[in-house]
C-alpha cells in the first residue's frame, strides 16, 4: 500500500489514496499505522475517495480508530496531496467530509502549492448541536481544583474553549483528558486551553478528541477565534498561534470562518 506523509503545523498525517486503493478496515489500519513506535507514525490516518458532490471525499481517522467529523489541519494537507498528485489539478477545489462540503483556495510558490485557504463554515453556538448536556454554550466546569469558565463551539466537531488558564505541561496532561471525556460532553470534545497574546491574537495549546496532546488543530483555531470575538478578548482577524505554528483565521462578515495556513509533504512510501 502506498503512502504519504504529510503535516500541517506539526500536526501530522497518513494520507492514503483511496481512489486507486481499496481500504477495508481504515480505523484498525488508523491503530497501527499512526503508532510512533510499532508504525509509521502520525496524529490521524486521511483516506482521499471519490466523492459524488464534490472533487474528493475526505474520511479521517484519529490514532485511536476514531472517526471525526472534520479536521482543518488535515483538509489542507488532503488539498496539497490531491494537487500535487494529479486527482485533482485545480487551484479551488471541493472537499466533502462528515461536516458537510468545504471550499478550498490553493496558493502557489513557484509552481508548488505552500499554502491552502479553507472556508470552514460558520461556527454553531447551539448547545444541542455541539453538543453539550447544558442549556448553554457557556460552562464552568469544576477539574482538579479548578473552576474553570468554557464557551463551546462546534466547527462540525465539538470545542471547549477556555481563557482561564494556559497550563504546563503537567497540568496540561492532567486536565486534557478529563475535560475530553467529561459527562458534560456527550461525543467527548476538543479542549483549547488559551491566552491572548502582545500581537493581539491568542496562544492556545490543545488537547484533541481521540489523540490527545497535538502540535495543532486547525478547526481549534478557528473555534478559539470565535469564542474569543464573542468574549470580546479577539478581533474577527487574528493569528492563533499553536505550538506547531500559526494559522490566520478570519471570522467574515458572511458569518464563515476562513483558514489559512501552510501544508508539506514529509515523505512518500509503501507499507
Amino acid at each position: 500500500m502506498q503512502f504519504t506523509k504529510m503535516h500541517g503545523i506539526g500536526n501530522d498525517f497518513i494520507i492514503i489514496d483511496g481512489f486507486r486503493q481499496a481500504i477495508h478496515d481504515p480505523s484498525a489500519l488508523a491503530v497501527k499505522l499512526c503508532d510512533r513506535r510499532f508504525g509509521i507514525g502520525a496524529d490521524g490516518l486521511i483516506v482521499a475517495a471519490p466523492s459524488t458532490v464534490a472533487d474528493a471525499r475526505m474520511r479521517i481517522f484519529n490514532r485511536d480508530g476514531s472517526e471525526p467529523e472534520m479536521c482543518g489541519n488535515g483538509i489542507r494537507c488532503l488539498g496539497k496531496f490531491l494537487y500535487d498528485s494529479g486527482i485533482c489539478r485545480k487551484l479551488a477545489m471541493t472537499v466533502e467530509t462528515r461536516a458537510g462540503v468545504l471550499a478550498l483556495a490553493l496558493e502557489q510558490d513557484g509552481g508548488t502549492v505552500k499554502r491552502l485557504k479553507v472556508d470552514m463554515g460558520a461556527p454553531c453556538f447551539d448547545p444541542g448541536q455541539i453538543p453539550v448536556a447544558s442549556g448553554s454554550n457557556r460552562l464552568t466546569l469544576d477539574v482538579e481544583g479548578h473552576a474553570l469558565r468554557f464557551f463551546c463551539v462546534s466547527m462540525g466537531n465539538p470545542h471547549a474553549v477556555t481563557f482561564d488558564l494556559y497550563p504546563g505541561d503537567d497540568l496540561f496532561h492532567r486536565l486534557g483528558p478529563l475535560l475530553e471525556r467529561h459527562e458534560v460532553f456527550p461525543r467527548r470534545a476538543n479542549i483549547e486551553f488559551c491566552r491572548v497574546n502582545a500581537t493581539g491574537g491568542a496562544d492556545v495549546r490543545v488537547w484533541e478528541r481521540g489523540d490527545g496532546p497535538t502540535l495543532a488543530c486547525g478547526t481549534g483555531a478557528c473555534a478559539v477565534l470565535a469564542a474569543g470575538a464573542s468574549l470580546g478578548l479577539l478581533p474577527r482577524a487574528a493569528t492563533i498561534a499553536l505550538p506547531g505554528g500559526a494559522l490566520d483565521i478570519l471570522w467574515a462578515d458572511d458569518g464563515r470562518l476562513y483558514m489559512t495556513g501552510p501544508a508539506e509533504t514529509v515523505f512518500t512510501g509503501e507499507v
